[in-house]
This record gives structure tokens, sequence and C-alpha cells, in this order.
């Protein structure tokens, strides 16, 4: 036969190589080797194969290689952000997976979100994004077979649990619950009710936990005009396990009811966002529950990874407060971090937080601790700092009084009159103390909290076992069950409201003023503002930059368990230059937490970022000599300039 013509053979050859399963010279057989870089040791799968898609020969070229030793350092230049799910989008590249003779690439859908979430992360350090994270060049799509370089790091948290044969879904099952069940049960939960609830993550931890957050609300996702914010955050210290549990119930408890039509519960997210954030010391927990209940001493695991206790981790703004207060006419409330701060060591879980309470504009708050049976409320930190003990009222002491009893006084053992049981030093006081009355810390998050944005939060000591055997769990839920429920109900307690201007345009970031009380409020992004205030007449004024203000007489009745509604439409001055309020708006180049404050607030320099921008004369950023250092190759493509 003879051969074919020219263009017979070429058509042929184009045919070829269009047909699908022709793959060969697009991704040719490999030879699979054990994957054997440390910095990779904790990948999603075992093989490799040489050459990389770096063209990277031998092992002994990778660990060479400037692309590895940023990975290596990656987590102490982003200072845990990004951890590690960056690290291991890397070893994907540095160390392609390899299974059946053939190479499987990570999916470029993976690598756009952590591009768009990190990118701020590397714009802090003055650094340019990594040549080899580029995820057109080195990353490809599900239709072409990628996998999820994270698999192993969701570690099948995607995964349903599966209740006992014969149980019904509305079953809590009182144990104690592992990282992956927790997250397990909140995504569950949040399937269920997925029409009031869904599950977020505010960050992570420094060893790459999710912080994970389930969400109630008639418009999960959404911020609704005059409808409060309330977050309770359980395991801030890591060995307090009974709140991480209280809130695992708490959700399923409100999912079920609201399925169930109990009208409380209804109500309740009908009209209320609630935020319950069960573990913000994964990590800590995971070392607590290493030696397990009964045996676990009263420190261990306390601290998150980085040895660094949370609730002594956040800005010491109180100290700046006792300033403040005794200069007349300047703003005690809103107070910024101050720039210090930023060089100390902060953890990536207190990162979370204040980035979270920047996000959204958050009434109310309570921490829940173990180790005693006391609600405590601000100031922690007494007036005088040589102080141990010292009452130190906060502007809103009445406020934080009603508060903090909505809690102790439908709690059964907090009521309990016995002095000999758990907190009964507490008893005649009611079971609730002033913070730095009982004693005095810096650095606490329900300080932050008052002083830096609008919210009021308590701490709660769920008991003196601060990780209670699994029996003790059903009763611990029944004792703080309708504690928690009373609580969130006080956010509806005082006077909501919208201001705006004469043409219906709402005005962010006014301010609400009450007349003897030196603490000022701010409105959120649609003009909607909530002021937690006690019963009693009080006078409120409304004002902001370029408006008049407005002054009115308010009546609280003591049995009114509903907001009053306070509008305030502010008249613009005169034309002319606007005037200003004075101390009403601060300014900042850069915010640190990686964004403007959701209320308008201003927020302060981070100092590492003025540090590390490139010098007038041209001279390199801070982290350049390290990897001068370390390689021959010098690593260019990470310079900005």
């Amino acid at each position: 036969m003879p051969p074919p013509p020219p263009l017979l053979l070429l058509t042929v050859l184009v045919f070829a190589a269009a047909r699908p399963g022709c793959e060969f010279e697009r991704n040719p057989a490999v030879t699979c080797v054990d994957l054997q870089l440390r910095t990779c040791s904790d990948a999603a799968y075992n093989h490799t194969t040489f050459p990389t898609l770096l063209q990277h020969r031998s092992w002994e070229v990778v660990e060479a290689s400037s692309e590895y030793i940023l990975l290596s350092v990656l987590h102490q230049l982003l200072e845990g952000q990004c951890n590690p799910d960056l690290r291991l989008l890397g070893c994907a590249v540095l160390a392609p997976r390899c299974e059946g003779g053939r190479v499987r690439r990570p999916c470029r859908h993976i690598c756009e979100g952590l591009r768009e979430a990190c990118q701020p992360a590397f714009d802090a350090i003055d650094m340019a994004w990594p040549y080899f994270l580029d995820c057109h060049r080195y990353f490809t799509s599900e239709d072409e077979g990628c996998y999820d370089p994270l698999e192993k790091l969701r570690g099948g948290l995607e995964a349903d649990e599966a209740l006992p044969s014969g149980l019904p879904p509305t079953f809590i099952r009182f144990s104690h619950h592992s990282y992956a069940q927790m997250v397990r049960v909140l995504r569950r939960t949040a399937s269920r009710c997925a029409h009031v609830a869904r599950t977020y993550s505010i960050g992570r931890s420094f060893d790459g936990r999710e912080l994970l957050v389930i969400e109630f609300s008639s418009r999960p996702g959404q911020h609704e005009l005059m409808e409060p914010e309330v977050k309770l955050i359980g395991n801030i210290h890591g060995n307090e396990v009974a709140g991480r549990e209280m809130l695992i119930y708490l959700a399923q408890y409100l999912c079920s009811e609201y399925l169930l039509g109990n009208p409380r519960i209804q109500r309740l997210l009908n009209t209320t966002r609630i935020h319950l954030l069960p573990s913000m010391n994964p990590d800590g927990y995971e070392v607590a529950a290493a030696e397990g209940a009964g045996y676990n001493g009263w420190t261990s695991g306390r601290q998150n990874a980085q040895n660094l206790d949370l609730n002594r981790n956040f800005p010491d703004l109180t100290s700046e407060y006792y300033r403040l207060a005794e200069t007349r006419g300047a703003r005690s409330d809103h107070i910024p971090i101050p720039q210090h701060y930023w060089w100390g060591k902060v953890a990536p879980e207190t990162k979370a937080i204040m980035k979270w309470t920047q996000t959204i504009p958050f009434v109310l708050s309570a921490s829940l601790h173990g180790g005693d049976l006391v609600v405590s409320y601000p100031f922690d930190f007494s007036k005088h700092p040589q102080e141990e003990k010292m009452f130190s009222p906060t502007p809103d002491e009445k406020m934080f009084k009603l508060l903090s009893r909505a809690y102790a006084d439908v709690h059964p053992m907090m009521m309990d009159r016995s002095e000999n049981r758990c907190g009964g030093n507490f008893l005649k006081r009611g079971s609730i103390i002033n913070g730095a009355d009982w004693y005095s810390f810096t650095g606490g998050m329900s300080d932050f909290n008052y002083l830096h944005t609008n919210c009021f939060e308590i701490t709660v000591e769920l008991g003196c076992v601060k990780f209670p055997p699994e029996e003790a769990l059903y009763t611990l839920w029944q004792h703080n069950k309708e504690s928690l429920l009373n609580f969130v109900e006080t956010v509806h307690r005082g006077i909501k409201g919208v201001v705006m201007d004469k043409f219906g345009k709402p005005i962010k970031n006014a301010r609400i003023l009450v007349k003897g009380i030196r603490h000022d409020i701010t409105t959120a992004p649609d003009g909607d503002y909530w002021r937690l205030l006690p019963p009693g007449t009080h006078i409120v004024i409304a004002q902001a930059p370029g408006y008049t203000r407005v002054i009115k007489k308010v009546i609280l009745p003591a049995r009114m368990k509903r907001a009053g509604r306070v509008d305030f439409i502010l008249q613009p001055l005169g034309v002319g230059p606007r005037n200003s309020l004075h101390g009403l708006q601060r300014t900042g180049p850069h915010d640190p937490l990686g964004g403007a404050s959701s209320l308008g607030e201003a927020t302060e320099p981070d100092p590492l970022r003025a540090r590390r921008q490139p010098s007038a004369d041209g001279s390199k950023p801070w982290w350049w000599s390290y990897f001068t250092s370390l390689s021959t190759h010098r690593p260019r493509w990470l310079l900005k300039y």
C-alpha cells in the first residue's frame, strides 16, 4: 500500500492529537518516588516525581532552592497567616503529586481563592506573590482532573457523621467533641437549618485549624437593619472545655427547636443575629484533650500553640482609657490600638477576633471560661496597676451588672445558697463581680471589646472543673441552657434606631451619646445603632460631622424587654466649611487587620509595615538578607520594586 499523501497524514496527526484519550504528550508516564521533603510531610499524598514542575531533578536541588526555603519560613514571615494552606499549595508545585505513573496538578480555583485571601499578607511585608504559585501556569481546572492540595487539612470534615440508628435528628450527643467532630456537627447543623443558619471561618489558629463560627439569623450572612448582633465565644483557654461543649449543644438546640416550632426560639432567631464560636483555641484544646478529662492539669493546653495566653494577648486599651478619662473633653471610647502593640507577638487567633469585631457591628458578647462559678464584667484591669484587686467600673457599670445578672440569676448553681459549693465565695455578691475586683490583668478580650468597639462583653466561669468528665456534661447543659438564652435576649434592652439626614440617607459613624455615661457608641454603615441601657430616664444625643446635634429624652420602664425605637434626623450645618466634632474621627494610613472598620472608625498603622517599606535609597526589604545568606540563588522574583 503506498504511503498517504502529506496532506492526509497531517490531517490524521491533528485528529489523533485532538482525541480526548490522547494525553500522553501532555501528561506523559513518569516514575513515582516517595515524598521525602520535611516541609511537605503533611501533604495529602505520599509520592512525587522528578523532574518537578519547576524542573528540579533531585531532592538536593529542591531543598537548596529559594522556593523551598520560602515555604519553610513562610509561617514566620506571615506571622501565622494563611498557614498551612500556602505551604501545602507550594508543596503541590515543588513536589507534584504522582499517582499511577502520572502527575496530577492542583486545582486552579484553590490557588485563586488563597491568592485573594493571602495577598494582603504579602503586601504587608512588601513581598511579591511567588511566581511558582501562578494559578494559571502550574494549576489546572476540575475538568482536567485536578485535586485539592488542602484535602488532608480539611480532614474529611465535609463528610457527614451518621447518628445511631433509631435516634431523631434532634438528638444531642452530650459528649466531648474532637476538632473534626465539632466541625462536622456544626456543618451538619447548619445544613439541617440552612434557611436560618450557616457556618463560616474567621481565620485559622497557629497550627492551621479553622476558627469556625455557626451563625443563626433569619437571613444568614447578612446584617439586617436594626437587628442586633451577638457573639458567644468558648475555649479561649484550650483546657477550659465546658464552654466549647455548651456552644456546640446550643447550636444543635437552636436548630432543632426552631424546626419544631418553639415560639421563643423562632422569635429569637427572627429578631437577632447570633454567632457562636465554640473554640477560639483549638490548638490548646488538642494538648488538653491528649491528657483527657480528669487528668488534665490546671494549665496544660491553656495557651495556644505559640505558648501565648490569648486572654492576655489583646491590646491594653484600659491603661489608655484611664489616662483619657482624666482629660476633659477627650473621647475615651473607640480607642485606637497603640502602634507599639504590633511590635509584640500577636497570635493569629487574636488577630482573627479583632478583625471579626471590625467586620460585624456586635452589640453583646460573652466569653465562656472554666475554673470557678461566677460572672465577671469589665474592667478587668485595675485603675491602679499595683493593686491586684480593686473595684474598677466602666461608665456602664449599671448595664454590665444587669447583663451579668441576666446570666447568673437563672443559673441554678449560681443561685444555690450554700457557701461550700463551687463559687460559694461569690454568693454574697450574687455570683457576679467586677473583673478587677476579683483579680487584675491586662490584655483581656472583654476590656478590648468595650474600649475599641460598640460591644459589651462579659466573662462567664462555668464551673470549678476545667475539663469535666463526660458524664457531667448533660448536667452542665441543663444548668446553662436557660442562662445562655436569657443572656442573648438581653441584647434587646435599651434603645435602637437609625440616624439619617433630611433626605433619609443613613449617616454612618454618627455618635450616640447618653448624658451621664461617658461612653459613646457609633452607627453602623446603614446608619442603624443599638445602645444597651438600664431602665430609667436618659438624655440621648446624636451628632455627626457637618450636622447639627439632636437631643431626645427617653424613658425606659423597668419591665420593658424590647428595645425602644429612637430615630434621629440630623440637619446639615450652614453653607461653608464643614465643622468637625472634636475627637470624632481618627486617621491612620493602614489597617494591620486587613481593612477599614465596618463602623467607619479609622484604624491605626502597622509599624511593621512602615519598617518594611523600601527606603528612598532603593535598599531591599528587611527579609532579603535572610534569603541571600541561605542560598546562592537570589530570589529576585520576590521583590516588588
